[in-house]
């Protein structure tokens, strides 16, 4: 019984990074679509297949980093300053892949071309991996 109640005993600390974790999300939901030319959210409710898929790339990639932030951080402090370190991290990757390398890419997604939507997901992802690997310090 005393195990149960050691394991218990973090329950608080559990539900402190997950809420804000889930407030990072939730951040991310409505910060990322703004450096986006398309309204990402209006794609989705309307059917578009690739904007799904892009976005849902994006807000996996930024967990992953995210999840990262909570098992290397020294404090709550320490948490919320790489969550926002993730966040920047992702929305300048985007920007990059956007201008530089897939300049149309924009244009792919609010056609609705998978194609557009699967890569855009997968660099978001890689991004992701990256950003959460160079968080353990």
């Amino acid at each position: 019984m005393s195990d149960l109640m050691v394991s218990l005993s973090t329950l608080g600390d559990f539900g402190l990074y997950f809420g804000i974790s889930l407030i990072f999300l939730i951040a991310f939901r409505f910060i990322f679509p703004l450096v986006t030319p398309y309204k990402e959210w209006e794609l989705i409710k309307s059917g578009n297949v690739a904007a799904a898929i892009g976005m849902g790339g994006s807000f996996i990639g930024y967990a992953l980093a995210v999840g990262s932030a909570i098992s290397n951080s020294q404090s709550v402090l320490d948490f919320a300053v790489w969550g926002v370190v993730a966040l920047v991290a992702q929305v300048i990757a985007y920007l990059i892949i956007r201008i530089i390398f897939l300049p149309k890419i924009s244009e792919r997604i609010e056609r609705d071309e998978v194609s557009a939507g699967v890569i855009l997901a997968s660099i978001a992802i890689a991004v992701g991996l990256l950003n959460a690997a160079c968080m353990t310090y």
